[in-house]
């Protein structure tokens, strides 16, 4: 049978060192109190016997784990994976590591999902796929007193940094009607998610301010994906011939719509105007290039970040709204 090799462990560090268990510790983790001359023997014993610390120990002696939880919809989703390597560069630079986990908008999942993170001992969670209708993970946090923070999606009473969706909503609105669009329809995404919501309602109201109104019958919920786009869309066509114009409430249902549109015998920008939301940089570069509300995803992620670490130190929790602004392309003006 092959021979199976003995794990190193601290104890034989120290053994071998002459020193007491703690103080292999304290010397491996540049402990202040002791010598920098113990320092450099013990590590350089640690390094030749092929110790590995383990964290999993550390944060039973410590009550630290260095890590921190993330839970997003879909990590492939791009506004997500941005925002997530804002969270990731700003947890790095405080010398933490972070573990994210897909949910897919489904509430047993989350549940799970959150169930593993606490079991690594997380130190903070940031959750990206927070829901309007009943969250039972902020309240499963609160009750076990650690710290989290919402981001791109809220919830009333909780912290949060997002977007200001109402205001990029308004945008859009504002957008249309200058171009002379009355007749618009909106591609509103799930009503579970905070910023389709706010998105939605930002649209609409600025619309009412100009003294138009819209039907029930031109906001249609969706997927937020390409597919959810162009099923939306379609349907918005199909109930309203006369229709100018399409707000959706991202840039890849917008694409969905643009494609929607084009089955119609209809060209996106000059027939119908489409207008997106977060600005990502496929937009740019499409056949039709795409008027979007652009976010600041990965500033999103940094200053969620910088939240959480101002409540696990202590401090305050208060949200923050980051400015959208309008890029206009062909898709609403040719």
């Amino acid at each position: 049978m092959p021979r199976v090799s003995r794990v190193v462990t601290l104890t034989d560090v120290a053994k071998r060192a002459g020193v007491h268990v703690s103080t292999a510790s304290r010397a491996l983790s540049s402990d202040p109190r002791i010598g920098a001359e113990t320092v450099d023997r013990i590590r350089l014993l640690a390094d030749e016997m092929g110790y590995e610390p383990d964290p999993a120990a550390a944060a039973l002696r410590t009550g630290r784990s260095g890590v921190l939880g993330v839970l997003v919809p879909r990590v492939s989703d791009y506004v997500l994976a941005t925002i997530y390597e804002g969270i990731d560069s700003r947890a790095t630079e405080r010398g933490y590591n972070t573990f994210v986990s897909n949910t897919n908008d489904d509430p047993l999942r989350r549940r799970e999902k959150l169930n593993d993170l606490l079991l690594r001992r997380v130190e903070g969670v940031v959750l990206g796929d927070a829901r309007l209708d009943g969250d039972e993970l902020v309240g499963i946090l609160s009750k076990r007193g650690v710290p989290y923070v919402l981001v791109n999606r809220r919830l009333r009473g909780h912290p949060s940094v997002t977007t200001d969706d109402v205001l990029g909503g308004r945008l859009a609105a504002s957008h249309l009607l200058e171009l002379g669009h009355e007749n618009v329809g909106i591609i509103a995404g799930p009503s579970y998610v905070s910023t389709c919501a706010e998105r939605t309602h930002g649209f609409v109201s600025q619309f009412r301010s100009a003294g138009m109104g819209l039907d029930e019958g031109r906001i249609i919920n969706s997927g937020t994906d390409a597919v959810g786009g162009y099923e939306a869309g379609s349907a918005l066509l199909a109930g309203n011939p006369d229709l100018t114009a399409i707000f959706a409430i991202n840039d890849f249902a917008a694409i969905g719509a643009m494609g929607a549109v084009r089955e119609f015998g209809k060209v996106p920008g000059r027939d119908v105007a489409v207008v997106g939301y977060n600005d990502v940089p496929l937009s740019s570069y499409l056949p039709v290039p795409l008027t979007s509300v652009s976010s600041p995803m990965f500033q999103m992620g940094q200053e969620a970040m910088t939240l959480l670490f101002d409540l696990m130190a202590g401090g305050e929790a208060e949200s923050l709204l980051l400015t959208p602004h309008l890029v206009a392309r062909a898709s609403t003006v040719p």
